[in-house]
């Protein structure tokens, strides 16, 4: 599962970090089998800004599940800073450790000047991934070590954004997916990535994490409610360029909308999985089948902390659905990207 550390409208950014930690050791509870945490920057609706912090935080407070980032933007950050913390990481918390990066810079301007980056860092991600994998394999051609990184079994998965599937089929690494552009384009570069991956050390065989929007309720009505909040947040940043706190559904619900602002908030709820278990389960066997996934990485996003666990209880459980076999929750992926 993917958490962003949302931030709900009243709540301080520092409780929602805080509320990031006890959520990791509540899925752990549920047998989930990965928790990954975000990168996002000067965005008042979203607390999760340091993600190998972050993932401290959380490997300390749990025990087995595996934990990582979803993702580390490498255009960011230095390829050897980002391989001696993930170093650091797998070194404190053995085989728990994974390595995900994305290739986004800075939203604004304001933010990429703060980082020291312009939009045309993301241009050289496929060095600065050459340059991370050096280090964290102990051949970098420059001679320097991340020493605490050499030796560790640190699996590294690329998101796909912008030309992050092809990235991964280059240097044989999985891939995480979602459907931004929808599900008939995410399932074409799903086949490109598998059709032109090259095996590597890392991974010998394409790896598919499909990422997925899901929310589970005992109605479907109640399920769709879970969405309301994030929809709505996501509707005011493309209208006010600012991703908001999350506000409570019923009082989205109530509100009055201008037709743009509702012709948004209904595009952002679709695209997202909802409904009571078995209606879940079967969307879920669907989706698997039309892309053969490997795992699917779930994020939920409620106003509530407790609705959020419910539906993260209900989904843990449908492995146990009559007649229906999923690749979620413990279940997920019961076997780690071949790494070297």
């Amino acid at each position: 599962m993917l958490d962003r550390s949302h931030v709900g409208l009243g709540l301080s950014p520092q409780q929602a970090l805080r509320d990031t930690v006890r959520f990791a050791q509540q899925v752990e509870e549920l047998g989930y089998h990965r928790f990954w945490v975000a990168e996002h920057h000067s965005v008042p609706g979203v607390a999760g800004a340091a993600p190998t912090v972050l993932a401290a935080a959380v490997a300390a407070a749990t025990s087995r599940i595996r934990v990582g980032t979803g993702g580390v933007m490498l255009p960011n950050h230095q390829p050897l800073v980002v391989a001696e913390q993930f170093g650091v990481l797998g070194s404190l918390f053995p085989d728990r450790i994974d390595v995900g990066l994305g290739r986004s810079v800075g939203f604004t301007d304001g933010i990429r000047r703060a980082l020291g980056r312009g939009k045309e860092a993301a241009d050289g991600f496929g060095d600065q991934l050459a340059e991370l994998l050096g280090y964290l394999d102990g051949r970098s051609a420059s001679g320097v070590h991340a020493v605490p990184a050499e030796g560790l079994d640190l699996p590294v998965l690329l998101l796909a954004t912008g030309t992050g599937a092809a990235t991964a089929a280059e240097f044989g690494l999985p891939l995480v997916i979602a459907a931004a552009h929808g599900d008939d384009r995410m399932i074409r570069t799903i086949e490109e990535y598998r059709a032109n991956f090259r095996p590597s050390t890392r991974a010998a065989e394409p790896y598919v994490v499909l990422a997925r929007s899901i929310a589970v309720a005992e109605t479907t009505e109640r399920a769709r409610r879970l969405l309301v909040p994030e929809a709505w947040a996501t509707a005011y940043s493309r209208t006010h360029g600012e991703f908001p706190p999350l506000e409570a559904p019923e009082e989205i619900l109530a509100r009055s909308m201008s037709d743009r602002q509702r012709a948004q908030f209904e595009r952002a709820l679709r695209g997202h999985l909802f409904g009571t278990p078995d209606e879940v389960a079967t969307g879920l066997e669907r989706l698997a089948a039309r892309t053969g996934a490997d795992e699917v990485l779930v994020t939920t996003t409620a106003h509530d902390p407790a609705d959020r666990l419910d539906s993260y209880r209900l989904l843990s459980t449908l492995q146990q659905v009559p007649g229906h076999v999923i690749p979620v929750g413990s279940a997920a992926a019961t076997r780690t990207p071949t790494t070297a």
